[in-house]
């Protein structure tokens, strides 16, 4: 444990150096690099000056027969140090502080896989919300039961990514819809992708492998809803991503936003492909929307949800649905830390 105190302690005191050097002001980039290095380390930092104390408090009471009465709880506060440091060093995902954006898709169940996507957008944004970060839609493609069968938005602020990649996968509901005269409980599906939103300088886009094609507008039941050519969509020619924007009236606004989509998808492709290097295999974020590929299970009749990761169950999915996510954020963030640590 001395080693790793150490050497968290000349990390920490390389990475105030080079915050203080002026030279490293010269390129934004690598400001904000170190900025964010000496933020992630100052939470380990201070852990491991608190284990230096508690270390010399329990070298102290072993030698004074007057405080020996305080080493068995010296020694509990140094073990529960311990983990809490090695949970607190494990490596951040680099992308973690960074904006996302998020798709939303109905998955297998028709008109009900439509209105559940909208729920699930619903309970996102006010999460997001809660959290104090921005929502921006970027897109949204409804149905006639006034359902989306596609939405896309971005949340903006520190850590987003942190928070909403565990929301990456196939949401399944057990409800009864509102079209059933029968009372009889139908299985539904609805898929979200998480993606961190890429710079420009860090996905260069070239001109020459984008195939960018403009048309109008159309509203859920096909019918034209702009006079103009404002509708936008990008093919990316070296992967075939198809990245098309509707919303804005403006031409220029709608490739603006779509390029920010394409970027995302670019980089989270590039993030994905990288991983399953490392790790040989890696499931797809998404699946294909069927409804055994799951990660949580939303079943309104018993007002219960569960998340199948980390096999956690709880009795007030209508809290759930207003955006209340905090519990399964921790648990799930938990549970990637312990299994980080035990193949670390």
């Amino acid at each position: 444990m001395d080693e790793l105190v150490e050497e968290l302690e000349r990390s920490y005191r390389e990475a105030q150096e080079r915050l203080s050097d002026p030279s490293v002001y010269n390129d934004h980039r690598e400001a904000a690099e170190v900025g964010r290095r000496v933020k992630e380390l100052e939470g380990p930092y201070k852990l491991a000056q608190e284990w230096r104390s508690v270390s010399d408090d329990l070298e102290a009471a072993r030698e004074d027969g007057d405080l020996r009465e305080l080493v068995p709880e010296l020694e509990e506060r140094l073990q529960a140090l311990e983990e809490e440091l090695k949970l607190a060093l494990v490596e951040a995902d680099p992308a973690d502080r960074k904006d996302v954006i998020v798709e939303i898709r109905q998955g297998v169940g028709g008109d009900e896989a439509a209105l559940w996507a909208a729920n699930l957008y619903r309970m996102l944004t006010r999460y997001a919300e809660r959290l104090g970060y921005k929502v921006e839609q970027l897109e949204v493609s409804g149905n006639e039961a006034g359902g989306f069968k596609e939405v896309v938005f971005a949340v903006k602020g520190d850590g987003a990514y942190s928070v909403f990649k565990w929301e990456a996968g196939t949401h399944r509901v057990q409800r009864v819809p509102e079209t059933e005269s029968q009372g009889r409980i139908h299985t539904s599906t609805a898929t979200v992708a998480v993606m961190p939103e890429a710079e420009e300088v860090e996905v260069e886009l070239d001109p020459n492998d984008l195939k960018i094609d403009v048309y109008r507008s159309t509203g859920p039941g096909g019918q034209s809803v702009n006079t103009t050519d404002s509708a936008v969509r990008i093919t990316h020619l070296p992967t075939g991503i198809v990245v098309s924007m509707q919303d804005e009236k403006s031409q220029l606004q709608n490739k603006t936003k779509a390029l920010r989509v394409l970027r995302a998808r670019l980089y989270e492709a590039e993030r994905e492909r990288q991983q399953a290097e490392e790790a040989q295999t890696r499931r797809s974020q998404i699946g294909s929307g069927q409804r055994a590929e799951k990660i949580r299970t939303y079943n309104f009749p018993e007002n219960r949800l569960t998340d199948h990761r980390v096999h956690h169950t709880v009795h007030r999915l209508d809290k759930i649905l207003e955006g209340e996510l905090d519990e399964f954020t921790e648990a799930l963030a938990a549970d990637d830390r312990r299994r980080a640590l035990e193949t670390a």
